[in-house]
């Protein structure tokens, strides 16, 4: 017998597909700023686990899991104006050109294979808005939409993004030798706890609040932007 969709083995599967590294979004080409912390020798092995606790409570739990909740419920709810208005604002958030650009090339990507591979009203009627140049298109609102419009439910989706989020950091830490594969799976269980801290708060932010406060992150982007060779998009 099959499961009906959106029941919760479906909704597993759906967010394993979509947080998988191969879900060609182009998300795991990504070091969200590691890259730039080692071309400074301003991260160690021994503070990678520091840094991604902090990047999560300050920088992706208030920026990044803050619109993908508010854009799951603003797509389940066919509210689009604010869907719009959660976009534009996380857009506004990442200062640095290639933080801009990261976010909405993944997003876009993510938009069109989600289309076809999961479907749904929600991302056809953001897509529309996308293309409309109304919304930017930023990586965590089209997950946001994605996640809704195959019911999975609320908490879940924000908690996979953001393990996504902690496999993508600890596979780059990996590639630029700031780990290895034990020691990488022992970094990504011990963020469990701040991810169910991050998860509980970007849950029960409002728009207005949206927005993460990391200059000493936003500077090692502005240098890896600028870098003469680089492993990384971010």
């Amino acid at each position: 017998m099959s499961s009906p969709s959106g029941d919760g083995l479906d909704a597993l599967l759906v967010s394993l597909q979509l947080t998988d590294s191969a879900f060609p979004s182009g998300f795991y080409t990504l070091s969200h700023g590691l890259e730039g912390y080692a071309q400074a020798r301003a991260v160690t092995p021994d503070t990678v686990p520091e840094l991604l606790a902090d990047l999560l409570r300050h920088s992706v739990g208030p920026s990044d899991a803050t619109a993908l909740a508010l854009a799951h419920r603003a797509a389940s709810e066919g509210d689009w104006e604010q869907l719009v208005e959660t976009d534009q604002r996380l857009h506004a958030t990442k200062l640095n050109r290639e933080l801009r650009l990261a976010a909405t090339r993944t997003g876009r990507q993510l938009l069109d294979i989600a289309r076809e591979s999961v479907g749904g009203e929600p991302l056809e009627r953001y897509a529309e808005l996308v293309a409309d140049r109304r919304a930017p298109g930023c990586q965590a609102v089209a997950a946001g939409v994605a996640y809704a419009s195959a019911a999975v439910p609320l908490e879940q989706a924000v908690a996979s993004d953001l393990f996504a989020f902690c496999a993508s950091f600890v596979g780059a830490a990996l590639r630029l030798r700031l780990t290895d594969h034990r020691r990488a799976q022992v970094v990504l269980r011990a963020a469990a706890p701040v991810i169910r801290e991050v998860v509980a708060d970007a849950l029960v932010r409002d728009s207005a609040d949206l927005g993460g406060c990391v200059p000493v992150a936003d500077a090692m982007s502005g240098r890896h932007e600028r870098a003469e060779a680089r492993l990384f998009a971010s």
